[in-house]
């Protein structure tokens, strides 16, 4: 059994491969589409077919860990992604480049959904919530470095080579996973993969006004930090007139809101109960909202002023989500990984609804950008105080 460190470490690298296969190539969009003689709208839909298999197989990844193991599920996955990272690397046309990322889509998404089952395996109470935080932390800092590593990669070689450094370090990944990865789900607590068993499990969950209003709060928090990611080849390039190795001015605020969020949750645990610890960061984030859409109701996108409300949104969302995610996992004990799977589904369907639908219809204006930014924020707030009022689910342990 590796040390708390070391695992934190672990499943935080595997939560970065979703964030690393959509902000590193990001800065690239403008290569790819004069180099594989696409338009823009193309392009952005290969992180649209991404975003959408990401969610549908997010579905399954809990499933397939509660019936076989943790661990033999994160290693395939990793195999999988780092064999479509290769294929993106060697596309020759913009449909080939479709295919490879929905490859990658369908494999991203276990270990974000599975080292969240770990976590619950192996903690409870205050220590789950002391490590789920820390994992966030360590995670938090690849959204930051992404961009700046693709920008740079894209200046100095190729948008292939993006690819290749993915390819790379899952092939790492994998290999640290399979010395140190330990399997925290032995056969007699594994559950049947069959029809009607899943059917039974998933009916319950999706039947659950608790699970849709705390998975649907966190999917619409993330929603409103995923349309300014989904926006920021227009947001820093066109509104703040800056180069595709200058992305870190968008996302270094973004993350460090996230990793120092993270930290005071970690400190906060066992302290201050769940509840108010949300209140506390929907507070934050929506003093951030309110001051995004002021400014940019009277003034031009410019540095700092357009990315300062971001930190401060970043910074609540990160009290917040932690907390959700123990009251979403809770909900079910006997099938928390088919729960993280559904929950992580749903985030990433809003996050591919958002980058289809939202940031190609708002990224003209920051001004609409922000004001959409609201919208989900305050859609995200409303869920919550529904999920307040609901009748106690029973013995679940969720409220």
């Amino acid at each position: 059994m590796p040390s708390h460190a070391v695992l934190a470490m672990l499943l935080a690298a595997l939560a970065t491969l979703g964030p690393f296969a959509i902000d590193t190539y990001l800065p690239a969009f403008p290569s790819i589409a004069e180099k594989l003689q696409a338009t823009p709208l193309e392009v952005q839909q290969t992180l649209s077919g991404y975003m959408f298999t990401f969610a549908f197989m997010t579905l399954w990844h809990g499933a397939l860990a509660d019936a076989f193991g943790r661990r033999n599920i994160v290693l395939g996955s990793l195999f999988l992604f780092a064999i479509a990272s290769l294929g993106c690397a060697g596309a020759h046309s913009i449909e080939y480049l479709w295919v490879f990322r929905v490859l990658q889509g369908m494999s991203a998404g276990a270990g974000m959904v599975i080292g969240r089952a770990i976590i619950r395996d192996l903690y409870s109470g205050a220590p789950a919530a002391r490590l789920l935080s820390l994992v966030t932390m360590l995670f938090s800092i690849a959204p930051a470095i992404a961009p700046i590593i693709g920008g740079w990669i894209v200046k100095l070689l190729d948008w292939r080579s993006i690819f290749l450094f993915l390819f790379i370090f899952t092939s790492l990944l994998l290999f640290f996973c399979y010395k140190l990865l330990p399997e925290t789900l032995p056969p007699e607590k594994r559950q049947p993969f069959n029809p009607s068993f899943l059917a039974r499990s998933y009916s319950q969950i999706l039947r659950s006004a608790h699970f849709h209003c705390f998975a649907g709060m966190i999917a619409l928090m993330f929603g409103g930090l995923f349309l300014y990611i989904a926006a920021a080849p227009t947001f820093v390039t066109v509104h703040l007139g800056l180069g595709p190795e200058q992305f870190g001015w968008q996302f270094v605020p973004q993350v460090a809101g996230l990793f120092l969020g993270s930290l005071l949750v970690n400190r906060l645990a066992g302290y201050l109960s769940l509840q108010n610890q949300i209140l506390l960061g929907f507070c934050i984030l929506g003093t951030a909202v309110a001051g995004n859409v002021l400014y940019h109701s009277f003034y031009p996108a410019a540095l700092p002023w357009s990315v300062v409300p971001l930190f401060f949104y970043t910074f609540g969302m990160s009290l917040c989500m932690p907390a959700a995610t123990l009251l979403t996992l809770d909900l079910f004990p006997h099938i928390r990984g088919i729960v993280a799977s559904c929950q992580s589904s749903l985030l990433t369907l809003v996050g591919a609804i958002v980058a289809a639908t939202a940031a190609p219809a708002l990224s003209g204006s920051p001004l609409a950008l922000s004001l959409g930014q609201g919208v989900l924020a305050l859609a995200a707030f409303v869920l919550w105080r529904l999920g307040k009022r609901l009748p106690s689910p029973g013995s679940t342990g969720a409220d």
